[in-house]
């Protein structure tokens, strides 16, 4: 791990703080971005498209604008092989680096999340989990530390039902129907099982949960039973090797692919080109679309692969699922510290403090996300002191057997709710924890 972290540090920190660092120049205003990575293990497609894409951005940042507005980013890498225990020794390792500390953290591991909730609260260093992580951390009033942003899980289960539906003819429809829950066995797989078990009483819908024992690769016993169970829907809640294993054993059995339904960390092009013709008509949500004709990927590659300072090796990755949502991880980084910035000064480095409020008051208008060129390519946000979600919406897309076509607009969740499930669960987490939460409504 020390040989590693030595590595990466070299290596990255001259990456991050610009070509101008081969001449010797050193930046007086740098801020420091750790990166609790993982680019080795059975996640390694995950974590070096999305990491990928994040450092690419902010590369991208460095060069073309000179970082923001005139503070360079830089940054180290931390390998965490998706491991909780690695996650939090590379969290401890990197969190006082830089002239200031670290920034912010975003762990891309619910796992990690979940370890890492109480510390980065005592060392007030925000963590961004996007579109992962603890869903009723959403309550900015009882975690202020903690930014589940975009969309959660829970509100990624509540679209996913509303699809359904859509699909079935309506919410009525889905009375008397059966759908199965086949889960990674861990946290990330077992978050969204309250808003199912909701709808399910609500609706009337049958539920079956059939968790998948890590890494994922033998489901021999899972689709048997599957089989059995003649659902009218999978909801396929996987990750790495369990994704494209599960759509081939669904093949096998003769569970039709359209009546699959995957999480959004089951739906990359890495997920289904390797279980082939069987990946067709399999369909999955996203809160980012991905495509290398998008305007922002087009002037990444011009600006940062041109000049031959991409850190994607395999550059057919450019413009993929996992690196598009690593530029969009990038995007909320960069702009939450200049949100900060034009509060507490232009040019300056900020402190973690102050980017926790550059991030709960960071607001992506549809306007703003045309500046940046990013306007479709993720949904628009505006976080709170009360919201640290920021927006709910999830599109899904369908694989066509080449690559994923959009196949919805952008849904929102039942947010009504899943706001009463946050509050109560924040609630009661702020009662074991000895927590009193902010006043959002005193908050500046």
């Amino acid at each position: 791990m020390n040989r590693l972290l030595q590595r990466t540090n070299k290596c990255v920190w001259m990456f991050g703080a610009g070509l101008v660092l081969a001449a010797g120049t050193v930046f007086a205003a740098e801020q420091f971005v750790p990166l609790l990575s993982y680019r080795v293990g059975a996640y390694a497609a995950g974590g070096s498209g999305i990491f990928g894409g994040y450092i690419d951005y902010m590369n991208y940042i460095n060069m073309k604008d000179g970082g923001i507005n005139g503070v360079k980013l830089v940054w180290a890498e931390c390998e965490t092989e998706y491991n909780n225990s690695r996650g939090v020794e590379c969290y401890e390792r990197l969190k006082k680096q830089g002239s200031n500390g670290a920034s912010l953290v975003q762990p891309l591991s619910t796992g990690i999340t979940y370890s890492l909730i109480d510390r980065v609260a005592a060392d007030k260093i925000p963590m961004i989990t996007i579109g992962y992580g603890r869903t009723d951390a959403a309550d900015g009033s009882v975690f202020p530390w903690v930014f589940p942003m975009i969309t959660t899980y829970w509100s990624q289960a509540s679209a996913m039902v509303k699809y359904i539906a859509q699909k079935e003819g309506g919410e009525a429809n889905l009375k008397g129907k059966k759908i199965v829950h086949l889960y990674h066995d861990s946290a990330y797989g077992k978050e969204p099982i309250p808003v199912f078990e909701a709808y399910a009483k609500k609706l009337g819908f049958e539920l079956t949960l059939i968790p998948v024992p890590l890494p994922g690769n033998d489901q021999q016993s899972q689709w048997l039973q599957i089989r059995q169970i003649k659902p009218d829907w999978v909801i396929q809640w996987g990750w790495g090797v369990q994704n494209p294993t599960a759509i081939k054993s669904a093949a096998k059995v003769g569970y039709p692919r359209n009546k699959m339904l995957g999480v959004w960390w089951a739906g990359s092009e890495e997920d289904v080109i390797p279980a082939g013709e069987a990946a067709k008509g399999y369909t999955a949500a996203v809160f980012n679309v991905s495509g290398d004709k998008l305007p922002l990927v087009q002037d990444i590659k011009k600006v940062v692969y041109a000049k031959g300072q991409g850190n994607m090796e395999d550059k057919s990755r450019v413009g993929s699922v996992y690196w598009v949502r690593g530029v969009v991880h990038g995007i909320i980084t960069v702009e939450a510290i200049r949100t900060a910035q034009e509060h507490f000064g232009k040019g300056k480095v900020m402190s973690s403090d102050q980017i926790r409020w550059g991030i709960e008051h960071l607001d992506l208008s549809e306007g703003k996300l045309k500046a940046l060129n990013a306007l479709g390519m993720m949904p628009p946000l505006k976080m709170t002191c009360a919201d640290h979600e920021g927006s709910g919406l999830v599109k899904f897309q369908t694989w066509d057997g080449s690559e994923w076509k959009i196949v919805s607009d952008w849904i929102a969740p039942d947010k009504a709710m899943i706001r009463q499930m946050i509050e109560e669960s924040a609630a009661k987490y702020a009662k074991e924890k000895n927590i009193t939460p902010r006043d959002c409504g005193k908050e500046g």
